[in-house]
């Protein structure tokens, strides 16, 4: 009830909001604005490139120091941290916003790509089954793939005013979700540290612990290569790649066709039926396996729901999926900032809702940070040298918190992490979105929706 009721917020919002553009006056003026790019664009003539030397200084310490921060609690967190490092890259180290949103992409693929190394390493924390859950990685990848489509799409078309109020309304929403839901975990945790601390011993000399929770903590029962085999479905990572080569052979080929153009449409819309076919071939396994579930009785796992597959829950997961695309499309970010909360709200463990979700953006950050190569829209020393930032954070952060978590017990510290990381990223775009908008208003300049094909 409370995932529907989120959902309605977030609707009902986004719709007033896109409704709002309708009722601005434009006074006439014409647009001024270029908007082919992602969120936190720049005038028309501030959209040359600007690729500051890589050199020490201040400016490429404190980027690292930051990358490194940003980079460590975005994978924990499963969000990835582009909301951190594209403001990062425009105001310290003086990027252009395309090129600063390029990087973004980099270190995001660097830090996930790191933090997936390190959780094949680690046994699931209280089931025999892999970290990564593949099913999720299967029916929500496609979804968030078309999604970065249409958010592109819509990032062209869009104000961009408009986009600073659905990022602040969409990131404070899921924030505060996750912190509450972070409290809660918080205090399931407390019950369960008091009920061992009051175990009790019975006439068999058995251990007796009056609760229904399981440890969350992992547990060290293989060996380093025996876990890596155990975690790594190589059929599902087999399937994933082809659906990433499809996708990236489709943004080629279109960069390289006239806007608009019989074929250009053509190519948008193959996408479609590529990405429903996989996530109907998965829908469909999931539903089987629910429903064969259901009917032999299982009980529900303590430790980490078994989701009922049902057809109005597996058309909600696309929904997410593609919001997630779509919200990572007009940020130059990954899918992170709504697949993380949304697999904790439907029932699955912050361990493995982080694994995943690093999985999931690793796939989709790297299909950009290719189509960018591509382009040439990134220098290559400065991407790698704040990529390798990335991946030595990305390993360490997962090392740092698995450790946190073991002392303490409280798996909870990372959904915490991750309501922080989502909030930090609300309040760097959305103040340096807001500043830009008003300085929109007082030049005058075109505030309402663009052309698509003009405009690209």
């Amino acid at each position: 009830m409370a995932t529907k009721s989120f959902v309605v917020y977030l609707l009902t919002s986004f719709s007033v909001a896109v409704l709002s553009v309708f009722f601005i006056k434009n006074g006439g003026f014409k647009p001024r604005y270029s908007t082919n790019s992602n969120f936190l664009q720049l005038p028309v003539g501030s959209q040359t490139k600007i690729w500051p030397e890589l050199k020490f200084g201040w400016r490429p310490v404190l980027a690292a120091a930051i990358g490194f921060l940003g980079s460590a609690c975005g994978t924990v967190g499963g969000v990835g941290g582009g909301g951190i490092f594209v403001p990062m890259l425009t105001l310290i180290v003086g990027f252009d916003t395309k090129s600063a949103a390029a990087i973004s992409k980099c270190m995001i693929m660097g830090a996930s790509a790191s933090s997936v190394w390190y959780n094949l390493r680690v046994p699931h924390p209280c089931r025999e089954v892999p970290i990564i859950d593949y099913d999720l990685a299967l029916l929500f990848q496609p979804m968030i793939m078309l999604g970065i489509t249409i958010g592109v799409s819509l990032s062209i078309v869009f104000p961009y005013w408009l986009i600073t109020v659905l990022i602040i309304i969409l990131f404070l929403g899921t924030s505060s979700r996750s912190f509450f839901k972070g409290i809660k975990m918080w205090k399931e945790e407390t019950i369960l540290k008091k009920a061992r601390e009051e175990a009790t011993i019975n006439s068999n000399g058995e251990l007796v612990i009056d609760t229904d929770y399981e440890q969350l903590v992992p547990k060290e029962e293989k060996t380093v290569l025996q876990l890596m085999k155990f975690n790594l479905d190589l059929k599902r990572v087999v399937l994933l790649f082809l659906l990433w080569i499809i996708f990236l052979l489709l943004q080629v080929f279109k960069n390289n066709l006239v806007a608009c153009s019989p074929f250009y449409w053509v190519l948008i819309l193959l996408q479609f039926p590529v990405a429903l076919a996989v996530f109907l071939y998965e829908c469909v396994k999931l539903y089987k396996e629910s429903t064969k579930r259901r009917l032999a009785g299982n009980p529900i796992s303590v430790c980490e729901a078994d989701i009922e597959w049902s057809v109005t829950n597996l058309v909600f997961c696309a929904f997410c999926g593609i919001l997630g695309g779509t919200v990572g499309g007009l940020l130059g970010s990954g899918g992170g900032f709504i697949l993380g909360p949304l697999l904790l709200e439907i029932g699955v463990i912050p361990q493995v809702a982080s694994a995943t979700a690093t999985f999931v953006m690793m796939f989709s950050s790297s299909l950009s940070v290719v189509e960018f190569h591509l382009l040439k829209r990134f220098p290559i020393p400065y991407a790698l040298f704040l990529m390798m930032v990335s991946v030595v954070a990305g390993f360490w952060g997962q090392f740092f918190i698995r450790k946190v978590i073991t002392i303490l017990k409280r798996a909870s510290i990372i959904v915490f992490i991750l309501s922080g990381v989502i909030f930090a990223s609300a309040l760097t775009m959305g103040v340096i979105g807001i500043e830009k908008s008003i300085t929109m208003i007082q030049n005058h300049e075109f505030m309402g929706f663009l052309d698509f094909c003009s405009s690209q």
